[in-house]
This record gives C-alpha cells, sequence and structure tokens, in this order.
C-alpha cells in the first residue's frame, strides 16, 4: 500500500503473481541486478551463471559460494520473483535443462569504436533479440491484461514519458487515435501536470521511464493517481518511484549498457514490446469499432502515399 491513498502498485486485491518461468531467470537478473545490493548482486550473478551448479546447492551452500548469508539468498529469490529459495532451485534446475537442450552460447554485444559496420548490425540485431525475447519472458500478463482493460474502458488516456521515451508513448497514442480513442502524449513536463489535473476516475494515465525515477513523469503519474484516474507504469525498475503511484506495473528489460548504447536508447526496444502488447489487446477488445477505424485512416491516407510513388518514380524517370 502506497502513502497515496491505499491503492496497491500491483493492482488492487489481485492474487500475487506467478513465479518466473525459468527461461525469464537470467533476464530479471540483468533487469534487477542494477538496483540489487552488492552481496545479492553476487548471488544473483551465480545463479544466473551457473544455473545447474547452484541447483544442487543447499541455501546454505549457495551462501558459502558467494560469501553472503542465508538471509540474503532468500531475500535474493524473492526480489527476484520466487515465494522462497526452494522456488528459486526449481526454476535453476529448468534453466539448466533449457540450456543443455543444446542452444548456441549467447554471443557477446559489446560495441567496439572500431568494429566493422557488419558487426555492429550482427551484434546490435541479436541484442535487440535478446532484449525482446527477456521482455516477452519476464512480462507480467495478468498486470497486462488488467492494463488493456483499462484502456479499453477509459474516457480518455494520458501517456507521459521523457526523451526517448517520449517518442514512445508518442508510438502509443498514434495508434490508440486510429482506432477512435481519445489519447494524448503531451512533450513538455509542465503540460503533462495540468494536463493531469484534468483526469477522474474512469480516465488512464500512463507513465513510460526506464529508471523508474524520472520526475518529469513521476510528478504527473502522481497528480493523476490521486485524481482517482487508473494508472499503469511501464519501467525497467520494478521497486522504482514510480511503481509507488501505479495500479499496474509492466516491466521491461534492456540491453546491457555500454559507452555508445545508454539505457535510455536500448530500453526503447522492449518499450515499444509493451506498447504493441497494450494496444493490440486494446483493438481485439474493441475489433467492431476498432477495425473500421484503422481501414478508414488508411484510405484517408492512401492518396498521399501514392503522391509520394508517382513523385519518386518521376524522379527515376
Amino acid at each position: 500500500m502506497n502513502a497515496s491513498g491505499g491503492r496497491r502498485a500491483t493492482g488492487g486485491g489481485s492474487a500475487p503473481p506467478a513465479p518466473p518461468a525459468p527461461a525469464a531467470l537470467a533476464a530479471k537478473v540483468r533487469t534487477l541486478g542494477p538496483s540489487m545490493t552488492r552481496s545479492m548482486q553476487r548471488v544473483a550473478e551465480a545463479v544466473a551463471g551457473d544455473p545447474a551448479g547452484c541447483a544442487a546447492l543447499t541455501v546454505t551452500g549457495l551462501a558459502e559460494l558467494t560469501g553472503t548469508s542465508e538471509a540474503t539468498v532468500v531475500r535474493t529469490a524473492r526480489l527476484l520473483g520466487y515465494p522462497g529459495y526452494r522456488d528459486l532451485r526449481l526454476a535453476l534446475a529448468g534453466l539448466a535443462a533449457q540450456q543443455q537442450s543444446g542452444r548456441a552460447p549467447a554471443i557477446t554485444t559489446d560495441i567496439a569504436v572500431d568494429d566493422p559496420i557488419a558487426d555492429v548490425v550482427a551484434k546490435l540485431a541479436y541484442d535487440e533479440q535478446q532484449t525482446l525475447a527477456d521482455t516477452a519472458a519476464g512480462l507480467d500478463t495478468v498486470q497486462l491484461g488488467a492494463a488493456v482493460a483499462a484502456l479499453t474502458a477509459a474516457r480518455r488516456t494520458d501517456v507521459y514519458g521523457i526523451g526517448a521515451s517520449n517518442l514512445v508513448a508518442q508510438d502509443l497514442t498514434q495508434k490508440m487515435l486510429r482506432i477512435g480513442l481519445i489519447a494524448h502524449a503531451p512533450g513538455d513536463p509542465h503540460l503533462a501536470v495540468t494536463n493531469a489535473v484534468q483526469l477522474r476516475a474512469g480516465d488512464v494515465a500512463l507513465a513510460i521511464t526506464h529508471s523508474g525515477s524520472t520526475g518529469d513523469v513521476i510528478e504527473p503519474l502522481r497528480v493523476a493517481f490521486e485524481r482517482g484516474a487508473t494508472t499503469i507504469a511501464i519501467t525497467g525498475r520494478p521497486d522504482s518511484p514510480v511503481t509507488q503511484y501505479a495500479d499496474h506495473v509492466l516491466t521491461t528489460s534492456t540491453a546491457r549498457e555500454s559507452e555508445l548504447r545508454p539505457a535510455a536508447m536500448s530500453s526503447r526496444t522492449s518499450q515499444l514490446l509493451v506498447v504493441d502488447c497494450l494496444f493490440v489487446g486494446v483493438a481485439q477488445r474493441t475489433y467492431e469499432s476498432a477495425a473500421p477505424a484503422l481501414a478508414a485512416s488508411y484510405e484517408a491516407l492512401a492518396h498521399r502515399h501514392g503522391a509520394l510513388r508517382a513523385g519518386a518514380g518521376d524522379r527515376r524517370a
């Protein structure tokens, strides 16, 4: 329960989410690692690096291996989404079995300044694929379904994001507008707050922030929360400040940061996946009105695309 009126960030009185599937374990470690204490990081890195070996260890054995305590091992298991160490061991055994089934070893995606462009393409492509797979594996479909239901029923939707996250916010609002739903993505932080003041029960406010600590995104979400709107957060940090004002939290994964590709850039891929899942879910629920609206918007713009193609043909001629 948060400090703003008793609404829970996990969506009211719903049952706790099921433990992550084995395939999601490595993704959870990558996502949550930066926010862990150093001792918890040692435990998380050990289980992700050697799932088979760690699955054979008792809680005492893993604590000794990582130079930590049994309490730290249990806290790490719970932070990764498992009720206790026993559940984590079962996931480790499942992950080890998957790895022994013949999957190719992961390639490094670190991009060097002097990498040939072909290597850059290959590394980025792999990185994007891994980020999408990690996000899909770790996405809470119960929370996703609740968010879709709220968006479908909303009188209007405000989407908040700054920088690269605002591009994702714009993407979602454009999609929703094309199926006849009212949506806004104010890029100015002051306008976002003034818009949020107008929200009420039956409206939705959605915040997109990888770090979960961007003040210009948290503030309008807080205002919307206090006005009674249903609030949603898309973030890479499920324990971050933005979630205290979110009724539903959708967690994204991100690639490992590098000098040439900081988290603000690499997080966009996973955010767009979540946005697409939300939009398709809403379009499914409103299909009878969404399908004609999409067709109408396509038809309204078709002549413009045709003119562009004709112009390109004239230039080639």
